[in-house]
């Protein structure tokens, strides 16, 4: 059985030093305070408050509070003190109390001896009056009599010295709430020195364990705390106080500079977000539960190339930024990925890079996209090939069904070809550096043909192809398995090392390698690269002819 947070509270005071306790009102304050080091955690009254924008005077319901140290609690694997105020009522509310904090997960409660409503200790001008300790020592006692976790702790804080009510009758309370089972006493000042906790640590004179609340002589260490008899020590708002510093800068640099980079000092990266929420633990749980409908696969699009060879239509822009119909070529590549359930996208851009404004996609940059080729594009994000990946050219346009199919093959490298080119050959061969493939074995072909679900082996594939022996065209879009990947990447490494200056297959040198030209060096070296067929379904701009078809094509 699962130790409970109220055992480990319990357990974390009868070990040496002060227990170090944090200030939190809501999930991710918790997670912070956790990361921090704090020993539990202090579902604050003042933060919970101030986080719905109201004072902290018993404006908020008890429910509204519980919710929240759920909530808190479920967070963090720390024990959770819950600020009750008052206990929100009188003896008979304060069992209600009890067991719905029970009830939520937390390991102790406070209650203070303020009247309903109450004011925040710290609020001056305010009607200040103290419940008689008769009355609070019997809210002590239904609430002892109502916990049904014997190691349940309600901790008993005494307002006296904030209500200017002296020593002798803040001493007098504390013994008489710890007379009547409170599990701690908190002592509560607002003095700028410690002087006034200390001087009552000195003269207490039962086993209770103390707790105080430094908010104000703030100079003063928990150790040296601890060294006076506080066993406890709460650091009850200043994580509150911290955000709103933070969010006041942030967001009133946006304001006035009229942009987001404005917030950059104040503000963390999405990833940190991300890592405190617990996206990682998500996506593995997805993988571990959920019905995927396949493999987990990742995409690399490769557009570190410029359009200048679309003249003015590409406006300096990548052709992967092309404009049609009002959505980028990026942006309906992505489309047509996330419609089959391919979401993790990395995106290698080197020519005009800031003009790249996808959302949730990763980029990687290529600096040097005029003197290198497609293969150094995809080795700047070989990082992303875990898994099934997708690898695809930056100015190919393309129907679901091609990547459905392409997703379909079990082999380690398999290419997509389109076998239209054995009807369309005339047509095609006047294009320049037109990518061809030739199979080993002759596919059928002929009207009325059915696309082949046998796997396909590739003999050659490369523009340099004599278009008589080709039976299909490389459409631009390869696909890897975690094997796969680093079969290519090891080869390519290999022949970067050997060629380096000279000139390797069709390119002409190392450095400019195309994807065809390392899959042919994986194919001379005996590795199976093997084809899925596609009739159709695709285009590539490469021109600006290729541009004007596809502003007619697309919706």
């Amino acid at each position: 059985m699962r130790q409970s947070k109220a055992s480990l509270l319990r357990q974390r005071l009868r070990a040496d030093g002060p227990v170090l306790v944090a200030g939190a009102h809501n999930g991710i304050s918790a997670v912070i305070a956790e990361r921090a080091g704090f020993d539990a955690l202090w579902a604050s009254g003042f933060e919970i408050s101030a986080s719905f924008a109201v004072p902290d005077a018993n404006i908020l319901t008890m429910a509204d509070n519980v919710a929240v140290a759920k909530a808190i609690d479920n967070a963090s694997s720390l024990p959770v003190i819950a600020d009750c105020d008052n206990g929100y009522g009188n003896a008979i509310n304060v069992i209600r109390t009890v067991e719905e904090y029970e009830k939520a997960g937390v390991a102790a409660i406070c209650m203070e001896d303020n009247i309903f409503p109450k004011r925040c200790s710290f609020y001056a001008g305010v009607k200040r009056e103290l419940e008689s300790v008769e009355e609070f020592a019997g809210k002590i006692r239904a609430g002892k009599d109502a916990q049904r976790d014997p190691d349940f702790m309600i901790i008993a804080r005494t307002e006296a010295l904030i209500a200017g009510w002296g020593m002798e009758e803040a001493l007098k309370r504390a013994r008489a709430y710890a007379d009547a089972g409170a599990d701690m006493c908190l002592i509560h000042s607002k003095s700028k020195t410690p002087d006034e906790v200390l001087a009552f640590a000195k003269a207490w004179d039962r086993p209770t364990p103390l707790v105080c609340v430094p908010t104000i002589y703030k100079d003063t260490t928990a150790d040296e705390l601890a060294a006076a008899g506080f066993k406890v020590v709460i650091y009850a708002n200043h994580g509150m106080r911290a955000a709103i510093k933070a969010m006041r800068e942030a967001l009133g640099a946006i304001k006035k500079e009229r942009k987001a980079a404005a917030a950059e000092p104040w503000i963390v990266k999405l990833d940190e977000v991300y890592d405190l929420v617990g996206v990682d633990r998500m996506t593995k749980q997805e993988k571990e539960f959920l019905p995927g409908g396949g493999r987990q696969v990742r995409a690399v699009v490769l557009a570190a190339g410029s359009g200048k060879a679309l003249g003015a239509a590409a406006r300096d822009l990548p052709k992967a930024m092309l404009d049609l119909k009002g959505k980028t070529v990026l942006e309906r590549q992505v489309a047509a990925l996330n419609a089959v359930g391919v979401k993790d996208i990395a995106v290698v851009r080197g020519y005009q890079a800031a003009k790249f404004n996808v959302p949730n996609i990763k980029y990687y940059e290529n600096p040097d996209y005029e003197t290198t080729g497609e293969m150094a594009s995809l080795a700047r994000a070989a990082g992303e090939m875990k898994g099934m990946t997708l690898v695809l050219y930056g100015d190919l346009l393309f129907d679901r069904g091609v990547v459905e199919k392409a997703l379909q093959s079990e082999a380690d490298l398999t290419v997509v070809v389109d076998r239209t080119f054995q009807e369309s050959r005339e047509q095609l061969t006047e294009r320049p550096r037109l990518d061809l493939v030739e199979l080993s074995e002759v596919p059928s072909s002929g009207p009325r043909a059915l696309a082949s679900d046998a796997p396909l082996v590739v003999a050659r594939i490369g523009h340099a192809l004599e278009p008589t022996r080709a039976h299909a065209e490389f459409v631009g879009m390869l696909v890897v398995t975690e094997r796969g990947a680093r079969l290519l990447m090891d080869s390519w490494a290999r022949v970067t090392e050997r060629y380096a200056g000279k000139p390797f297959h069709e390119a002409s040198n190392v450095e400019r390698a195309s994807l065809t030209d390392v899959l042919q060096q994986l194919i001379d070296e005996g590795t199976a690269v093997h084809a899925v067929e596609t009739f159709k379904g695709w285009m590539e701009i490469d021109t600006f002819e290729d541009y004007q078809r596809a502003w007619a094509a697309v919706r």
